[in-house]
């Protein structure tokens, strides 16, 4: 009788997966907005080559239908980075198109803040919009003979919107009824998705942490000009901000990682950027220390492939 061979079992999520999974909605934020590029025509493309001595077909080609330098589309694009910066400070990645996960206690925090940054673009664009006439104008003497007035709406009132939504990312219900096997499918999929978004939050950490460890060392040490290098404010206050977003969104996947923050956060808390402009042997101290922590995020980082394959072979 022929031994039966037993498949060995598809890998389980990991429990940091799961608590993903329990805590964190998914949200999508996008954004409708106006093109300011548009791509010459065939005959400008080809005038455009021919100053060149070249076939306009092998020439790609386009231009600005306005100054983008212009204070009040400055204020219209402020907004929309604005609200990229909160979701992407608030939220954790996911292995989707413009998917981002969220703790379900920042829910209302999110609604709140993105409608009120919605009402301030459209209070933005008001404000271009009552400028555009004059906008037109300008666009009219810098485009010369490229410039037409077809590329151009009578009002840009609606051409620029932010909306944000909260997509599912679970099998669907009624794909359990219709087919079970596919449903099963799914729930490994989904099941799979999750585990990736946690080694995309890991790196995510990893990445930020090195960098600014990195920035605020070399600013520490050496000289220019002979006088200790220039740092801002930010680059002590953004490793604080870091670790005030580590605390709050940890998904406790790594007990490495929760080291290396804790020792980085050990080393700076309580300094003040003055305190090191001021104390030559505090800088020779903190960026000493901060070595450390950036040679151990080093090794980290080069072995966190290997240990990702390991993780999905377990």
């Amino acid at each position: 009788m022929a031994s039966v061979i037993q498949q060995p079992a598809p890998p389980g999520p990991t429990p940091a997966a799961d608590r993903l999974r329990q805590s964190m909605a998914a949200v999508r934020l996008s954004f409708t907005w106006f093109g300011v590029r548009k791509t010459l025509s065939a005959q400008q493309k080809a005038e455009a080559a021919e100053s060149f001595g070249a076939a306009g077909t092998f020439l790609s080609a386009g231009k600005k239908l306005f100054d983008t330098r212009h204070p009040r589309y400055q204020a219209v694009s402020a907004v929309r980075q604005q609200a990229a910066a909160f979701v992407q400070g608030l939220s954790l990645p996911f292995p989707e198109p413009g998917v981002r996960l969220i703790r379900h206690d920042d829910l209302d925090r999110l609604q709140i803040r993105l409608s009120q940054l919605e009402e301030e673009l459209q209070r933005a664009v008001a404000q271009l919009d009552a400028a555009f006439d004059e906008i037109r104008q300008a666009a009219r003497e810098q485009l010369g003979r490229l410039y037409s007035s077809a590329d151009y709406p009578p009002s840009l009132t609606g051409l620029f919107a932010m909306s944000w939504e909260f997509p599912s990312v679970e099998p669907p219900e009624y794909l359990r009824r219709l087919s079970p096997d596919l449903y099963q499918q799914e729930c490994a999929r989904v099941a799979a998705r999750f585990d990736e978004a946690v080694q995309l939050t890991e790196q995510m950490f990893l990445d930020e942490l090195s960098r600014l460890v990195s920035h605020l060392t070399e600013r520490l040490t050496g000289a220019a000009d002979g006088k200790p290098k220039v740092f801002r404010d930010s680059a002590v206050e953004n490793l604080t901000e870091f670790f005030q977003r580590f605390g709050r969104l940890n998904i406790r996947s790594s007990g490495e990682l929760e080291d290396l923050v804790k020792q980085a956060e050990a080393v700076v808390t309580g300094v003040k950027p003055q305190h090191l402009r001021d104390g030559a042997a505090l800088r020779r101290q903190i960026a000493r220390e901060l070595s450390g922590v950036q040679a151990s995020l080093d090794g980290l980082l080069v072995d966190r492939p290997r240990r990702n394959i390991l993780r999905r072979a377990k």
